[in-house]
């Protein structure tokens, strides 16, 4: 698979204090990766740089080999990487309809806008139910399908997922594992997943990185991760 985002020797900091020291880590065409840790291990410290939201002291990233480092904001969305923030941000007031049209303000044709907004309404039929509701009228499980919707509409190549199962009652993850696969499989979509449920993380994802403390402390293929020993008593509680 052709490298779609490479993240070189990043190091970020807030005023003194650093989050990512000297990380790197790649996503190819096509596949998921997760990133899993603990809270402030650094990784949704690699989203915000991805992102350009914050912009990193040293190091490189590229993506579709492109250096996107030190790009807007808007210019990395119109790029093609998509990011679902950590706590849903929908707009409270608006409909689902509105927050979906929201997530294709990068767009212009409507024919094209539309063909999205039905793929998005397939992909959750829960949306299409409440399609003229306000937002803040909906569960919290049914916000995350919502925000992430509104992240597809942009028709990414890359989608960057900020904790979607925090939150949400436990009969919902499931769904929200099941769409992340599908939206992958699909839409080929590759995702780069920050995700707190280190075990669902890991048997949704080809690849992982598992941080401590802005670095990179394991890496590799995701189902020899959850066999690992280490990765058991660091990151999964014990026995899987």
């Amino acid at each position: 698979m052709a490298e779609l985002l490479k993240f070189d020797g990043v190091e970020l900091y807030y005023d003194h204090v650093y989050a990512l020291k000297g990380v790197s880590l790649e996503v190819r065409e096509g596949e998921t990766v997760a990133l899993i840790g603990a809270n402030g291990a650094g990784k949704s410290s690699i989203l915000r740089a991805i992102t350009g939201l914050k912009k990193p002291r040293k190091g490189e990233i590229h993506f579709r080999g492109a250096r996107i480092d030190g790009a807007s904001p808007d210019a990395i969305v119109r790029m093609g990487i998509s990011m679902v923030p950590e706590g849903r941000r929908a707009f409270s007031y608006m409909t689902v309809k509105d927050n979906l049209l929201m997530g294709a303000f990068t767009r212009t044709a409507k024919g094209e806008i539309a063909e999205s907004l039905d793929r998005v309404l397939t992909r959750f039929p829960r949306l299409k139910e409440r399609y003229s509701q306000q937002a803040s009228t909906m569960s919290g499980g049914e916000q995350q399908m919502l925000v992430i919707g509104r992240a597809l509409m942009a028709r990414p190549k890359l989608l960057l997922l900020d904790e979607p199962s925090l939150g949400i009652a436990p009969q919902l993850v499931q769904d929200i594992a099941r769409s992340i696969i599908a939206i992958n499989r699909d839409e080929k979509v590759s995702v780069l997943l920050v995700e707190q449920n280190s075990r669902m993380a890991l048997r949704i994802s080809q690849r992982a990185y598992a941080l401590t403390t802005g670095m990179v402390a394991l890496s590799g293929n995701s189902i020899e991760l959850l066999q690992d020993d280490r990765v058991k008593r660091l990151y999964l509680g014990g026995e899987v």
